[in-house]
Formats: C-alpha cells, sequence, structure tokens
C-alpha cells in the first residue's frame, strides 16, 4: 500500500512539472502573441494558469496522504469518546426500544448461506484505568466526623427501627459478612415480606450518584430514609415514628450531643445524616485491581489480565467505567441510567427481565435501571435487579447479548414500527466469558473475601481502616 502511494505522489510530481512547463510554452508562445501581451503580461497570465495546475497538484499530495497516514493527519483533529464502544456493535434499535413489542427470528446457516461474522476491532481511543480514592466526599450540610460515623454505625445495626424491632439496616445489608448484600434474589422484610427487588451492595455506594435500582435517591441521606418506613421494608407508619423510637432509648442523647452538638433535637434529618455519615466509610480499595492499577504488575493473572482487555474491547466499558465501575457514579455521572435489556432475546422471558420497568413509566415494555458499580460483583450474587441470575457466568453472557448486541445473527421485526433489522453479532465463546469473570473478580476486596471465607466469624487481624468500629459492633450485638 505505501510503495503504491509512494508511486502515485511520484507520478503527481512528474504530472506537475509537466503540467507548468507546457503552461508556460503556451502563455510564451501562444496566448502571449496572440493576445499582443508584453514580456510582463506573460508571465503573469503563466503564473494564474500555473497556479491552478500546482493547487490540482497539492490536493492530490493531500489526499494521498490522508489515505495513507490518517493517524499523523486527521486523528488528532478528531474528539473521541473515551468509553464509547466499538462501532460493530452499535444500537441497531436505537429509538424503536420504548414502545416497541419484538418479534425474533435465528439465521441459521443453511438459511442465510455462510454466516457472516464480524470482528469487533478494540477501541482506538485508551482508556484510563483509575482506583478508587481512599475517602468518599461529604455533603457540606453533612462532613463525616468520627462521633457522626460512630452514631450511624449504631443506628445501621439497630433493629429497633423496624417496626417489630426484628429488623435493621445491616439485615439486608450484611457488611459483617462481607458482601454488603443479603444473599437473597429479592429482600425479605418484616413479617416474611419479600420484596421485588434485589438488595445492592452498601459497599461504596458512597461514590454513586444515584441509589436504588430506579436511581430515585439523589445522596445517601435521602436513601437512608427510604427503607425505614417502606411497608415491606422495615415496615415503621412514618418517619416520626422513627424519631420517636430513638427518643425513647437514652443512650443515643449521648451519642447525639458529639455528633451534632449539645441539646439538638433528634430528629429524622440527623438519623439520616448519621447513617450517611458511616456508609461513607464502607469503602473497598484493597482489590487485586486496585494493587495493580497502583503498579504491582503481578496482582492480575493472565486470564485477568486477558478479562480486563475484553472488558474494555467488547463495550462493558461504556456503562460500567471509571474507579467504581459505574456511569452513575460521582466522578463522571454522564450516563446513569440504561435501558435493560435492549435488545430482544429469549432471556428477557427467561429470566423475568422485563416484568420490572424500572424508572421507566409502567408498561413501557423494556425498563429504564441505574448503571450498578460491578466493585465487589462476585460477591453480591444473585444478580440483576430481580436477583433473577446465580451464576455470574451466566450474568455475563446476558448482558454481552441483550446490552453489547453479542447475540448471534437474528432477524428482529418491530411490531410497533413497522421495521425489520438484522442483528449481526457472534456470541462471546466460553473461554472470553472466563476471562471477563476472572477480571470480574479481581474487582473484590481481599478483606471482603477473607470475611465470607470465614462467614464473618474472625476479625481479630489485620483490621484495615474499612474495618474500624465493626468489631465492636459485633461483640456489642452478641451480648
Amino acid at each position: 500500500m505505501i510503495n503504491g502511494d509512494m508511486n502515485l505522489i511520484l507520478v503527481a510530481v512528474v504530472a506537475l512539472v509537466v503540467g507548468v512547463a507546457v503552461t508556460i510554452a503556451m502563455v510564451r508562445y501562444d496566448l502571449g502573441p496572440k493576445g499582443r501581451l508584453a514580456r510582463g503580461g506573460q508571465w503573469l497570465l503563466a503564473t494564474a494558469l500555473g497556479t491552478g495546475v500546482l493547487a490540482f497538484a497539492v490536493k492530490l499530495v493531500l489526499i494521498v496522504a490522508i489515505a495513507s497516514l490518517p493517524e499523523l493527519t486527521i486523528d488528532p483533529f478528531i474528539e473521541k469518546d473515551p468509553i464509547a464502544r466499538p462501532a460493530s456493535v452499535r444500537d441497531p434499535l436505537d429509538g424503536l426500544l420504548a414502545s416497541s413489542r419484538f418479534l425474533w427470528q435465528p439465521i441459521s446457516e443453511n438459511e442465510s448461506g455462510a454466516a457472516a461474522v464480524s470482528e469487533n476491532k478494540q477501541n482506538e481511543t485508551a482508556y484510563i484505568w483509575q482506583t478508587l480514592p481512599d475517602t468518599a466526599p461529604a455533603p457540606a450540610q453533612n462532613p463525616t466526623t468520627p462521633d457522626k460515623t460512630e452514631l450511624g454505625e449504631r443506628l445501621f445495626f439497630d433493629t429497633d427501627l423496624s417496626r417489630d424491632g426484628s429488623l435493621s439496616c445491616s439485615s439486608c445489608h450484611d457488611v459483617l459478612g462481607g458482601s454488603g448484600g443479603d444473599g437473597r434474589p429479592t429482600s425479605v422484610g418484616i413479617n416474611g415480606q419479600v420484596g421485588g427487588r434485589n438488595a445492592p451492595t452498601v459497599w461504596n455506594t458512597a461514590f454513586q450518584s444515584h441509589l436504588f435500582w430506579d436511581g430515585r435517591a439523589a445522596s445517601l441521606e435521602e436513601q437512608a430514609k427510604g427503607p425505614l418506613v417502606n411497608p415491606v421494608e422495615m415496615g415503621m407508619p412514618s418517619l416520626e415514628a422513627v424519631e420517636s423510637r430513638v427518643r425513647e432509648k437514652p443512650e443515643y442523647r449521648e451519642a447525639f450531643d458529639k455528633a451534632f452538638g449539645k441539646g439538638q433535637p433528634i430528629t429524622i434529618d440527623r438519623i439520616a445524616e448519621a447513617i450517611a455519615a458511616y456508609e461513607r466509610t464502607l469503602i473497598t480499595t484493597d482489590s487485586p485491581y486496585d494493587r495493580f492499577v497502583r503498579g504491582d504488575l503481578d496482582a492480575l493473572s493472565p486470564a485477568q489480565l486477558r478479562g480486563m482487555s475484553l472488558f474494555q474491547r467488547v463495550g462493558c466499558v461504556q456503562c460500567h467505567y471509571g474507579p467504581n465501575f459505574s456511569g452513575a457514579s460521582l466522578f463522571d455521572a454522564r450516563t446513569p441510567f440504561r435501558i435493560f435489556p435492549v435488545y430482544p432475546t429469549p432471556y428477557e422471558t427467561s429470566y423475568k427481565l422485563t416484568e420490572d420497568s424500572g424508572a421507566s413509566p409502567a408498561g413501557s415494555g423494556r425498563g429504564s435501571w441505574r448503571v450498578p458499580s460491578l466493585r465487589n460483583v462476585a460477591l453480591t450474587g444473585p444478580w440483576f435487579h430481580n436477583g433473577s441470575v446465580n451464576d455470574l457466568e451466566e450474568a455475563v453472557r446476558i448482558m454481552s447479548s441483550v446490552q453489547l448486541g453479542y447475540t448471534g445473527r437474528y432477524l428482529v421485526w418491530s411490531d410497533s414500527h413497522k421495521v425489520m433489522t438484522e442483528l449481526n453479532g457472534p456470541v462471546l465463546d466460553d473461554e472470553s466469558v472466563a476471562d471477563i469473570v476472572a477480571f470480574l473478580h479481581a474487582l473484590s476486596s481481599d478483606e471482603l473475601v477473607r470475611r465470607i471465607a470465614n462467614k464473618g466469624d474472625d476479625y481479630s487481624q489485620e483490621r484495615g481502616p474499612m474495618t474500624a468500629g465493626l468489631e465492636r459492633q459485633r461483640l456489642s450485638t452478641a451480648k
């Protein structure tokens, strides 16, 4: 290719020389005498005509240069999206999803000849991998202090904040045992009531810009109030009743004085602020991934390194990007919500993925959900908003299919819009799925892995900042 371009440039140079010579001769011996031009006029005319020849030659050289060396000529001037999905997995159904009914039909090789396979090329723009900071930002009206954090920890574990005294925040968000969730498909509230959604982990939620699966809370303070009065969760009749319940316990009076100032009233806002302050200390920065990005190049296994590359190449970073692996994070909340599932596949029926529409209006067909963090994701199963998937490899297959379009070959008919679309994305093979899962395990905190292995029973050694105070709580609740 390069030799061909050089030959073309050489021909252009020869043509330029010949063209200039012909132009000068034509003016000198033909146009000049016929126009009765003096020598100065002849040179002026020759210059004007020669400029056109020269401009043509320059354009030809530029075209060849741009075609041959785009990385040096035009790429530096093109603004690129650092988290853009590869072009081969762009959504062909954009704009058709919110109100469509889909009919999908697989295309076999016998029906269509040799099945076309499109190779997804890695996005050429460098993706910057990042680690979490050790501390979370706090709002100006609720600065994090040790006294407030200690009070929030007590409230987080206090079962008296539920109507029948049977549940605390920690009942669904188990930080002592490790995962920060409850390990159930959907959570169980007072009187054995079962909720409709999976309990998200509380670890690293301090870095999220939207809370709950449907993103309806914009802060930890706002989120902390919701479960207290949810009739299916902790079931308190009102936020005022929560205030009264806390005021009735004299041991809280001194703790509130220390946290908010002597004599300040115990209000639901201060209760929520204390719980939020505690939750802002639940940070994990001790994963193999974090060690690798900080410079320990032996922290990841070969499979995890391959999975890390695939995580970027197949497009996972389009939604799960940044230090907290979430588009709904405080670091960069450009895309906090996503339609899920995007592509119609058999998975949505098998796992009931569209029965709950999340942040979308009821009856929308396809839900809209806050992008969850993938930190510690290997520890927080079962997965998805309805907890319907028990195997992490299956979760990766589902996401690569329904979100990224790696579905195989299908004809998709939108009955609402009367549009036919052909999807053509090779399904990820088992080795690729295993490598991505290996990388997701690299996002797990070493401390949390140890806690889960010990079933929450051993906190006597090597306690770091994120475990401070938890042993005190464990001992006090065991009395």
